[in-house]
């Protein structure tokens, strides 16, 4: 694929034939890395990795690999083994080239076009494995196959060496060694962490295949292999929850559209908590928007259980789908010959004829399972009687949430601290700890885009709490009526009165625990305001220094001594002393305060460090593995002590400032 550029002189009389620019082959990776992987920072890093073992994965989906083994080397490169067919490497009957340097060099090149060689993938562009090329200052491709070892060396997606044969094997497989370029991304260092959870992630979901991570640096290896499945995923999910039935599995599969099979694949079990998590996966890819899919499924368990309970006498409250879904763990996998993705993030699945192949294979399974299982059942039909029965109790306090929306601005908190602009792309709400520190944020603030409400206290726990007793809590109606977009089902981001809603809360023990139950909220009740990155942490600096007339803040120790060294560097910019005495002063008159909250600041203090656009930092909210969220808020925010207190002893040494 070629991009073009348009160059023009300043007084733009320059235009013309020779204003035409072709980058050609990988050029156009290079010059706009972030359109084909995101980003350039940690993110855009490791999805080089995935893009690599996609390409293994797709062989296992064709049935042609067992083992992928993913090192991270010392020296900050990272390889991708796997033993499947190997990439061909013979001449190219178009491009006259060895196919090996078209598949790594050429967009939009691969066996995944041809339903022959890949019935099913989760790579459908053909733009994978040349973009890593593109992006590493060096890469090297071993091929086994044909009898033979075949290697290619490449820099910056450009071929150093021609295909060398250099050995004899008896084996088949692919090897991808490649080094990220330093000048394109602003990091270089793979976390065994990021890397491990999507390794884990596709070993669920392919139960017949065996992933190793090996980190060199830190001389250690992981291996993931879950012949149960999506059960083994169930069940990770849920290791921290009360579970109170079996596991249902669900499987089978039809014919699509395209003639080609629809594989089907569901596993889901109920557990006491009072929220619902459902993973769905087409071809390996996440679906965090859901689709088609997770519709026939929901469909396909509501009428079922529905059924059930009608015909045992047990409905008599008159259960909805809603109901269903209280306590509901549920993973989703199907593999599609042509999916059509849709949606915010382009993972939202479209194929219509996936509903009812999904609905029908559900509806089938879970009625023989509930009959045959009628201790489970029960206890499923009771926890909905219980959600039915919460359901009812907040109808009352979700209306009235939906009426004060409805009336806006007259029906908005009387502590909220409103902007003058009215749309949304161009404001800002900040959720302030503490009504000391929302007086000075609403005194700092530009009133022009900036709104303030501030908070009393902790907000509820809404991970152990039914929604009848959310709504009951002011401080989150307070946060929803503001927000002005809904919440749980109902929430609608398209409606959110703000660009962007800022947590604003002091850096200590307290603080933390009141981000960590706001975030809680926001992921239970308005995940898309996370997915759209709506939502932000502000970062309060936590010193200030002074040293003369001149002031300096910083956000971290290390900030902090790197001005110190600055200061003593430069001391003879500003050699007037300060007459004020602090017991806090170094050897050569450097002030440093430590602000213990947000409250201590005066509004010049918190615009100038914690909310001028200009001068700030602010902390994005993303969800990279849904999954792991999970985990983290069932972690923190559920009942059981044990996984609480090992999360903290495993992360303490993260921690770079606690004040208590």
């Amino acid at each position: 694929m070629a991009d073009t550029e348009l160059e023009n002189s300043p007084d733009g009389q320059g235009y013309s034939e020779d204003s035409i620019k072709v980058l050609e082959g990988l050029e156009a990776v290079r010059l706009r890395p972030a359109m084909y992987i995101g980003d350039t920072g940690d993110r855009g890093l490791h999805h080089l990795i995935q893009e690599v073992v996609d390409n293994s994965i797709d062989e296992a989906l064709a049935g042609f690999c067992k083992n992928i083994t993913v090192t991270l080397h010392s020296d900050g490169s990272c390889s991708v083994q796997d033993d499947g067919r190997g990439i061909p490497t013979g001449i190219h009957p178009v491009k006259q080239i060895s196919t090996l340097e078209v598949v790594l060099c050429t967009l939009h090149a691969g066996g995944k076009f041809d339903k022959s060689n890949y019935k099913i993938s989760g790579g459908l562009h053909g733009v994978g494995v040349s973009c890593v090329n593109a992006l590493s200052s060096s890469f090297v491709a071993t091929i086994q196959r044909e009898g033979k070892v075949f290697r290619q060396k490449y820099e910056q997606g450009t071929p150093v060496t021609s295909v060398e044969v250099i050995g004899d094997t008896d084996k088949t497989g692919t090897l991808i060694h490649f080094w990220p370029d330093a000048t394109i991304f602003r990091t270089t260092e793979f976390r065994m962490q990021r890397v491990s959870e999507r390794l884990r992630e596709l070993a669920f979901l392919n139960p017949e295949i065996i992933i190793t991570l090996a980190d060199e640096r830190e001389n250690t290896s992981e291996v993931y292999s879950f012949p149960g499945g999506l059960k083994d995923f169930v069940r990770d999910i849920d290791r921290n929850a009360n579970i109170l039935t079996d596991i249902v599995p669900i499987g089978g599969s039809a014919k699509g559209d395209s003639g080609a099979d629809t594989i089907v694949d569901i596993c889901f079990e109920y557990n006491d908590n009072y929220t619902e998590t459902v993973l769905s996966y087409v071809n390996n890819i996440n679906t965090i928007e859901g689709g088609t899919h997770v519709s026939g499924f929901r469909s396909a368990l509501t009428r079922t259980i529905n059924a059930y309970a009608t015909a045992n006498n047990l409905n008599k409250i008159g259960l909805t789908g809603d109901d269903f879904r209280e306590g509901l763990t549920a993973v989703i996998s199907v593999k599609v010959a042509e999916p059509q993705f849709e949606g915010q993030t382009k993972t939202k699945l479209g194929n219509g004829e996936v509903e009812g192949i999904v609905r029908s294979i559900v509806n089938e399974q879970l009625a023989i399972y509930l009959d045959a299982n009628p201790k489970h059942a029960k206890k499923i039909v009771e926890k909905a009687i219980l959600a039915a029965e919460a359901r009812i109790a907040a109808k009352k306090s979700r209306e009235l949430v939906r009426r004060q929306n409805a009336l806006e601005s007259a029906a908005l908190p009387g502590k909220l601290a409103d902007c003058t602009l009215r749309t949304a792309e161009d404001t800002e709400i900040f959720l302030v700890e503490g009504d000391s520190a929302g007086g000075s944020a609403k005194q700092g603030r530009d009133r022009r885009f900036q709104a303030i409400l501030p908070l009393r206290g902790k907000i509820l726990n809404t991970h152990r709490a039914r929604i009848n007793k959310v709504l009951e809590n002011e401080e989150v109606r307070t946060i929803i009526t503001a927000v002005g977009a809904g919440f749980g089902e109902d929430f609608d981001a398209t409606k959110t009165r703000y660009g962007k809603v800022i947590l604003m809360a002091d850096a200590d023990v307290d603080g933390s625990h009141i981000r960590t139950l706001l975030l809680t909220f926001f992921f239970l009740n308005m995940r898309e305001l996370i997915m759209q990155g709506k939502l932000y942490i502000a970062q309060p600096p936590l010193y200030k220094l002074k040293k003369g007339k001149s002031e300096y803040y910083a956000y971290d120790d290390r900030e902090r001594d790197e001005i110190i060294k600055r200061i003593r560097k430069d001391k003879v910019k500003d050699e007037e002393k300060s007459e004020e005495i602090v017991e806090n002063a170094t050897a050569d008159g450097i002030i440093i305060s430590r602000f213990k909250g947000l409250g201590e600041m005066n509004p010049d203090q918190l615009w100038a460090t914690t909310m001028n656009p200009e001068t700030r930092t602010l902390l994005q909210v993303t969800i990279e593995n849904v999954t792991e969220a999970i985990h983290v808020f069932d972690t923190l925010m559920g009942e059981k002590v044990e996984p609480r207190r090992e999360f903290i002893e495993r992360n303490a040494h993260y921690v770079k400032n606690l004040d208590v």
